[in-house]
């Protein structure tokens, strides 16, 4: 079968994306452990004892990579630090809808030490270069819960707008109703954020 999004490593000076695979459990466990960020209420980090059900396909409740991957066209990415060639997290496209060429970046976390580094700055650059350049996207989607104060911030410093909030979005994994905050960037924007992004990285 044909996919818009074919498997593909990307890499810059600070990170490297790789296709997930089974074999990155044990160290993307290592990295969610850095901050305890499973702990967090507002967003999912997959605890040490959920990274195999993150990953593998059909694991019965979670928001499993592989088989997003499988079934509906998602490239999930472990996620790499150049300096130190440890994985440090996770991101992926998804919801992927190649007749209207847009698609969403998301389910993106880091270890807490790469946190507020060159890291996610550079990784974005390299995901929408790839999509607006090769796979001539029109449109990228960001989405994020109300009160994740921290994610909002930085799509925003990407240079995405925010297109609203949908309110009662989803159910938590708690059963708290979630408000889910929606930016964007089309194709118009994008040699502007470009730009913004690559002056940031200078800096």
């Amino acid at each position: 079968m044909s996919r818009w999004i074919e498997p593909i490593t990307l890499e810059g000076e600070h990170v490297k994306l790789v296709p997930l695979t089974h074999e990155h459990e044990p160290a993307l466990t290592a990295a969610a452990r850095d901050g305890e960020l499973w702990k967090l209420w507002y967003t999912f980090v997959p605890s040490p004892a959920e990274t195999r059900a993150y990953i593998i396909p059909r694991a019965r409740g979670m928001i499993y990579a592989l088989d997003m991957r499988d079934r509906l066209g998602a490239h999930p990415f472990a996620v790499i630090d150049t300096k130190s060639g440890d994985i440090v997290g996770s991101t992926r496209y998804f919801a992927c809808e190649p007749q209207h060429r847009r698609l969403e970046i998301g389910h993106t976390w880091y270890a807490k030490r790469v946190q507020k580094t060159p890291l996610n700055t550079e990784a974005k650059l390299l995901l929408l270069t790839h999509v607006f350049e090769n796979l001539k996207t029109i449109a990228v989607e960001f989405r994020t819960h109300l009160f994740n104060h921290t994610s909002r911030a930085a799509i925003a410093r990407l240079g995405a707008k925010q297109d609203g909030i949908l309110r009662n979005n989803g159910i938590g994994c708690d059963g708290v109703y979630r408000d889910t905050v929606v930016f964007s960037i089309i194709e118009s924007e994008w040699p502007a954020v470009r730009a913004h992004l690559k002056h940031r990285l200078d800096r």
